[in-house]
């Protein structure tokens, strides 16, 4: 071996060696934090995200740092969960959780409810259900829960009727559609840019919110606060009695958040504590 090999082969060494470290180093930060005083929790960007923020400073005091993850998709955030990327989330409703559950095998558990956001239709074709034309094309949530809960609204506004009151209504359970509406399903978060394609879409309050709709003055129809779909913190079972978890339910069912949620979002979405 000449020389030059010979000064190549510690190079080498020392750059694998770099990349071994760092790809450690970053699959810990992707980790949940050992340090008792650090809460990891996922979450949409509205409203959840925006509750988060508001009660950081009420962990602060009791010596809790909140590492806040925004998520845009409602996928990521359970699976991170499970994955021990985050110690709870914080941007689903109890049926979905209970979907997840069922159809990937897992034991999350809602540890606190805090909020509704109620589902509502919107339209840039016409200001009036009653506009609707005859085979108006009408986007829905593509997730199961959501679409069952959307078809409910449409059957609440008069536009079709079920087979079936369920959580886990389909298309397939529409019983009557006097008005041959043409229902097309879309990722959530896609649904407020359709809105230009389509003569109405069917909206969760967090994506519409995002997209500057306001839910209480620009939805045609929207669920009301008897609502069973109520945003929860979910956690692992064996962290549902970590003191930190405990100390953020506190936070998120304190009358400090219930004025918040009330003053900032102004009955776009309705504290349930």
């Amino acid at each position: 071996m000449n020389r030059r090999s010979l000064s190549v082969v510690p190079a080498f060494v020392s750059l694998a060696l770099f990349a071994v470290l760092l790809t450690a180093s970053a699959c810990n930060s992707r980790r949940t934090s050992s340090d008792p005083g650090v809460l990891r929790v996922g979450a949409s960007p509205v409203p959840h995200a925006a509750i988060l923020e508001h009660v950081k400073p009420i962990l602060a005091r009791q010596g809790i740092t909140l590492q806040l993850v925004e998520m845009t998709d409602y996928v990521r955030p359970n699976l991170a969960l499970v994955e021990g990327e985050l110690d709870a989330n914080f941007f689903q409703h109890e049926p979905y959780l209970a979907q997840f559950n069922a159809d990937r095998g897992q034991k999350l558990v809602a540890v606190a409810r805090v909020h509704v956001e109620p589902l509502g239709i919107y339209s840039r074709k016409v200001r009036a259900l009653a506009d609707l034309r005859p085979r108006a094309v009408v986007a829905l949530p593509n997730d199961p829960t959501n679409t069952a809960r959307a078809l409910t609204l449409l059957q609440t506004a008069g536009l079709l009727r079920l087979k079936t009151t369920a959580t886990h209504a389909t298309v397939l359970d529409i019983a009557d559609n006097p008005r041959q509406l043409d229902l097309r399903e879309l990722e959530g978060a896609q649904l407020p840019r359709a809105l230009s394609d389509v003569d109405a879409a069917v909206i969760n309050t967090n994506y519409a919110l995002e997209a500057g709709l306001q839910p209480d003055s620009d939805a045609l129809v929207r669920e009301g606060s008897e609502s069973p779909y109520a945003n929860i913190l979910v956690v692992q079972p064996e962290k549902a009695d970590d003191p930190r978890v405990q100390a953020l339910v506190k936070a998120l069912q304190s009358p400090e958040t219930r004025r918040f949620i009330e003053e900032r979002f102004k009955g776009a979405i309705l504290p349930v504590f």
